[in-house]
């Protein structure tokens, strides 16, 4: 079996992605006037910074800790390039910070949730995997080209029953996934 990193349980990993899905979507859902602070988060510098430091904290850790086999003697510096990097984002790359650094968090996320799929026989973890999927493909185009997601929050924006009708399709999503966490996995 392949070395695990997290140990998370499928059942925990749905509960984690279900209840994201569910919180991150019910404000939107009911307060379709959020969307203006939505609008705003792209540009966002203190999300941007809140964001790349939660996603160095997760690097470092992953890289102190992973079995790294015959790159083990990158390790050390990788781990002195990891914050020395970190520093000079922060100093040049303003341009949609918040963006980029929720692009690697979904990239991130991704492996914790593929992880606890991995092996499984249950069709129904292919929400969870579905779920870890449209994770990489949303972080590959945020970390490249994060102006998309400003224009997605722009376009999802534009009425309220489009704002409503997505929050509704991730909160049903979400549902769907801690359903089958508290009754399949």
């Amino acid at each position: 079996m392949a070395n695990m990193i997290y140990h998370l349980s499928l059942q925990t990993a749905g509960i984690i992605a279900g209840a994201f899905l569910i919180l991150i979507s019910l404000p939107g859902l009911f307060k379709p006037d959020l969307a203006n602070v939505a609008q705003r988060f792209p540009r966002s510098h203190v999300a941007g910074v809140v964001l790349l430091t939660i996603s160095l904290l997760w690097t470092f850790w992953l890289l102190a800790t992973i079995e790294m086999g015959e790159f083990q003697a990158f390790r050390r510096p990788l781990l002195i390039a990891l914050p020395i990097g970190y520093v000079l984002v922060l100093r040049f790359v303003d341009e949609f910070l918040a963006v980029r650094a929720l692009g690697i968090l979904c990239l991130l996320a991704t492996e914790p949730l593929l992880d606890a799929a991995f092996l499984r026989y249950e069709t129904s973890r292919l929400l969870v995997t579905v779920f870890a999927y449209l994770l990489v493909a949303a972080g590959l185009f945020w970390v490249t080209m994060p102006y998309l997601l400003r224009d997605q929050i722009n376009w999802t924006a534009r009425s309220s029953f489009r704002w409503r009708f997505l929050h509704g399709v991730a909160l049903l999503y979400g549902v769907a996934i801690l359903g089958f966490a508290f009754t399949r996995y």
